[in-house]
């Protein structure tokens, strides 16, 4: 999920504005690229508050002018697309196994092992009625599946 200036982590409750501002800027992007809430959250705060300190007076005002720094296609949460798109079991960038929507921003789940994450994942591709594919250790794919209506 993305976060705005309405909804972000407890932890940015008490941050001051211009780096919390900066903080959701630079968490929604690692949320984007498909990193883990929980790593996002630290590297963000820190990457915003070193902004702040070597930030001009003149970049701080131009940011703080700018509009909402959620992306643009996820204005609402909610991403209706990602209904009809295919799913994946993927090996995931921390451990484990991911199930991901085509197009997402990050996974839905991530399992510690593969079987968990293939049993989700052909879950959901059922229930939206659509595909599933596979994939091995090294990205290949293993096996699809479809379950379109």
């Amino acid at each position: 999920m993305a976060w705005n200036m309405n909804d972000y982590p407890s932890s940015w409750k008490n941050m001051d504005r211009t780096v919390r501002k900066k903080a959701i800027e630079i968490g929604n992007a690692m949320l984007e690229d498909g990193h883990d809430e929980g790593r996002a959250i630290p590297i963000a705060t820190e990457q915003a508050k070193e902004w702040r300190e070597n930030a001009s007076e003149s970049e701080i005002q131009q940011f703080l002018k700018e509009e909402d720094t959620t992306p643009e296609n996820d204005r609402d949460g909610s991403r209706p697309e990602l209904l009809e798109r295919p799913q994946f079991v993927t090996p995931h960038s921390e451990g484990g196994w991911a199930v991901q929507a085509e197009g997402a921003y990050q996974p839905s789940e991530v399992f510690e092992n593969k079987k968990e994450a293939v049993t989700r994942g052909r879950e959901i591709a059922r229930n939206k009625g659509t595909q599933l594919i596979i994939h091995r250790e090294d990205d290949s794919v293993e096996e699809k599946h479809n379950y379109e209506r």
